[in-house]
């Protein structure tokens, strides 16, 4: 990679002309096409900003080919965090076809005790959002349910919302099966699993927090009227074999994590136990009303893995969750990957990175100036972009040659972009976020915003983390 003395002149006017440009078409294109937004266009935005970059460099006297040389670079870096996502697609199919993810969202509604109906609540969205990896799904579902249990027993909508979004946000977070959670990290240049365990030092306490407060609201609020779960668990048990060897699977993958042993590998492991649980646990799940042959079933498991599975009940709402998509499914966050590192590419490749980051270090001085701009620029763009993914895209890639510099290890930043990037965009009315929640569970998001606590503390608690400098990880030398 040649490198240009004309990319250390760039102004910072310059530098910050790609990103107002491109913040400012990706607001206009939400404002257009709302949740449809992320079907392509928003891609096509951040190409478009690559566009204006690329304009940049040429005004600088930057050659095209070494702009190219930055993107190609940028692209070849996502390489791991690509095949990490789909085989996350892979695993979420067998996890549902075997009944692993069913017996989660089973054994998470036992939990569920009028006596303490709102910390249940956070409990049980934790639980299925971690199964699911989606608080979009989440709150579509048993989110629903959960309103309208707490509606008959005359606990405020915004209280029951609130804590289905606390619960739903913070599985959303935690669970490998997120894209969001497996975009932060690719954003930063860090590793999901290690992303993952650092985003506990932060996270835990937060949820700590947010499950006293609502047990401490739970026992000052009066609870009246009885809880019809069983309905729900009836249809899971009749249309699945529910038992306890399924957790085998997941414990596996679990305590390879643990082991450090590689993600891709990892993954790869669980999918397959997962298939073979499946065969051997829900062979009428895997061939629908087909015989059970090896060619019948070797086509539910390969469906199951890379495209669209779809398990029906006699109940809509676990229908919405009974689905997957499998390495299909992932295509979307891949596409929105690849289009960023071309944007990363086009401005690192003009020298506006460089630039923009040795801006943000003059002004954020400190480490914690450095986190308290990161979480600025997320909070930031959930309000002017409107979407939590490009919360996570524009700060990342603008913000990862600052920590590096400053010889902070990747998952600092993916943890701060979840933090402050995942986590806020529900409480943006206009947010794509904000608007899907509140349509969903009917709830506005004024009457939920100060109910949902681990949304909002997320952020508080990453600055507070940062200002104490508690377990802040270096690079390694």
């Amino acid at each position: 990679m040649s490198n240009s003395t004309s990319k250390t002149d760039i102004s910072l006017i310059d530098a910050l002309i790609p990103v107002f440009v491109l913040i400012g078409l990706l607001a206009y294109n939400v404002f257009i096409f709302g949740d449809d937004a992320l079907s392509g266009s928003n891609q096509f935005m951040l190409l478009i900003g690559g566009a204006v970059a690329a304009v940049i460099g040429f005004k600088n006297k930057i050659s095209f080919n070494e702009m190219m040389d930055h993107v190609q670079h940028n692209v070849m870096s996502t390489t791991g965090a690509i095949l990490i996502l789909l085989m996350v697609g892979a695993l979420s199919g067998t996890w549902l076809v075997s009944g692993i993810i069913p017996a989660m969202i089973y054994y998470g509604l036992e939990i569920l005790n009028p006596t303490i109906f709102l910390a249940a609540t956070v409990l049980i969205s934790s639980i299925i959002s971690i199964a699911t990896g989606s608080s979009w799904t989440t709150s579509a579902t048993v989110g629903i349910a959960l309103i309208g249990i707490g509606n008959a027993l005359g606990i405020p909508m915004g209280m029951t919302a609130g804590a289905v979004l606390s619960g739903a946000y913070f599985g959303d977070k935690m669970s490998p099966l997120s894209d969001t959670t497996n975009l932060a990290p690719a954003m930063a240049g860090g590793e999901l699993f290690s992303h993952i365990r650092y985003m506990t030092i932060t996270t835990v306490p937060t949820y700590i927090v947010t499950l006293i407060v609502f047990v401490i609201l739970g026992l000052t609020i009066d609870i009246s009227g009885q809880t019809d779960i069983g309905s729900l668990q009836n249809e899971i048990q009749a249309t699945f074999n529910i038992n306890g060897w399924l957790f085998l699977v997941p414990l596996g993958v679990i305590f390879m994590i643990v082991k450090k042993t590689p993600p891709l590998i990892a993954l790869l492991i669980g999918t397959l136990l997962g298939a073979l649980f499946a065969l051997i646990f829900q062979p009428s799940i895997v061939v629908g009303a087909l015989d059970f042959n090896f060619v019948n079933a070797y086509k539910g498991i390969l469906n199951a893995i890379t495209v669209n599975t779809n398990v029906e009940t006699a109940n809509p709402i676990l229908n919405e969750l009974f689905s997957s998509s499998g390495m299909y499914g992932m295509l979307g966050t891949i596409w929105l990957i690849l289009c960023a590192m071309v944007f990363g590419g086009f401005m690192d490749g003009i020298g506006a990175l460089n630039k923009l980051s040795t801006s943000m270090l003059k002004v954020a001085k400190t480490t914690f100036g450095l986190f308290a701009s990161t979480v600025g620029s997320c909070v930031a763009l959930n309000l002017t972009a409107s979407d939590q993914y490009l919360a996570i895209v524009v700060p990342g890639k603008m913000f990862s040659k600052a920590y590096r510099e400053k010889g902070l290890a990747p998952e600092n930043l993916s943890r701060t972009l979840e933090d402050s990037g995942t986590v806020t965009s529900v409480l943006i009315p206009w947010n794509t976020c904000g608007a899907y929640h509140s349509g969903v569970l009917g709830v506005p998001v004024a009457s939920y915003f100060m109910y949902s606590i681990f949304n909002w503390l997320s952020p508080i608690t990453t600055l507070v983390v940062a200002a104490i400098g508690y377990k802040i990880k270096k690079l390694q030398s």
